[in-house]
């Protein structure tokens, strides 16, 4: 039997407001890498006015991070998204499908939720990374 945490790779640390949180980035275990949620939020303030402004810099941020662990967008399989108002759900699909297309789009489920940030939505997503040769 394996010692707990044996096998994992914390990415990261997140820094917010200059403090170091009690959280990572992203946790892989094999191939698979965990993305905590992340928000829009650059230098204290929303990265854009609008959802799709907001979408594209959450998941810019979710590539990047993805990037550290060896694999990218393509390879993401599951996301999780809150957003603040239904009534953005429409712009915030099109800017995730930009991203994603329709053909080889992750697993999603879409919350509308209150966030901890002044932001419009929140992502978290599971990648599987490409196999080692």
């Amino acid at each position: 039997m394996a010692a707990p945490g044996q096998g994992l790779e914390r990415l990261g640390p997140v820094v917010r407001a200059g403090q170091r949180q009690p959280i990572s980035a992203a946790v892989a275990w094999d191939r698979l890498v965990f993305v905590s949620g992340q928000v829009p939020m650059r230098g204290g303030a929303p990265s854009a006015p609008d959802i799709a402004g907001q979408t594209h810099a959450v998941l810019d941020g979710i590539a990047a991070t993805l990037a550290e662990a060896g694999c990218s967008l393509a390879d993401v399989v599951k996301t999780t998204v809150w957003l603040t108002d239904a009534a953005d759900y429409p712009a915030f699909n099109a800017a995730y499908g930009e991203r994603f297309g329709a053909d080889a789009a992750p697993a999603r489920s879409t919350v509308i939720a209150g966030l901890i940030a002044p932001v419009k939505v929140e992502i978290e997503a599971v990648a599987v990374r490409p196999a080692r040769a």
